[in-house]
């Protein structure tokens, strides 16, 4: 006789609980903050009891990294006009803001909470110092420039995604692509000043 009970089954619940999780985890860390944010509060968003949520990341701040794990999918600056990376880079960025609300939720935390300051550091680190690399013209000068370029965009997320400036928010795409790239342009590639 066979057996048609599917082990997939408990793995696809698995899979929905975990997401259910992360989904409610992301949404309380950004209203709420880090500090405020409960696993109890989380929990009752996903509709499921709090050892849940500590079974599968083991405490609020596994359940925070694991909600925030942020891929900037950042594009080979090496592949890229070297005078155009400033608009490249604008343009990414805006794309990741707008269709991630990850990144506003880490934004949020990152200001609030020595985790959230945590993991953005990590972020700059893996990621946004790489890529910086890939285009400044003095290596000793890599970490500045990255900083620099981090600051400018940060502000840029800050005001139009999270403090809502209606001249922030109501900037056609376009518009700030033009005013920001040639700033970062200059950060990560002008001559040192």
């Amino acid at each position: 006789m066979l057996d048609h009970s599917s082990p997939a089954a408990p793995a696809r619940r698995s899979d929905a609980t975990r997401a259910a999780i992360l989904d409610a985890a992301r949404e309380r860390f950004a209203a709420d903050g880090y500090e405020r944010a409960t696993i109890r509060a989380i929990a009752r968003d996903a509709r499921i009891d709090p050892s849940m949520v500590m079974r599968y990341f083991g405490s609020k701040e596994g359940l925070f990294a694991a909600a925030v794990a942020v891929d900037l999918k950042l594009p080979d600056l090496r592949a890229v006009p070297r005078s155009e990376a400033g608009h490249v880079l604008v343009t990414h960025f805006l794309t990741l803001w707008e269709e991630n609300e990850v990144l506003t939720a880490l934004l949020r935390v990152g200001a609030t909470s020595q985790a959230g300051a945590e993991r953005m550091q990590g972020i700059f680190t893996d990621q946004v110092l790489p890529a910086a690399r890939q285009l400044c013209p003095d290596p000793e000068q890599v970490p500045t420039r990255a900083a620099l370029t981090a600051a400018q965009l940060l502000g840029l997320a800050l005001a139009r995604y999270v403090l809502r400036f209606p001249p922030a928010v109501a900037l056609p795409r376009q518009e700030i692509v033009a005013w920001l790239a040639p700033t970062v342009q200059r950060y990560l590639t002008a001559p040192h000043p």
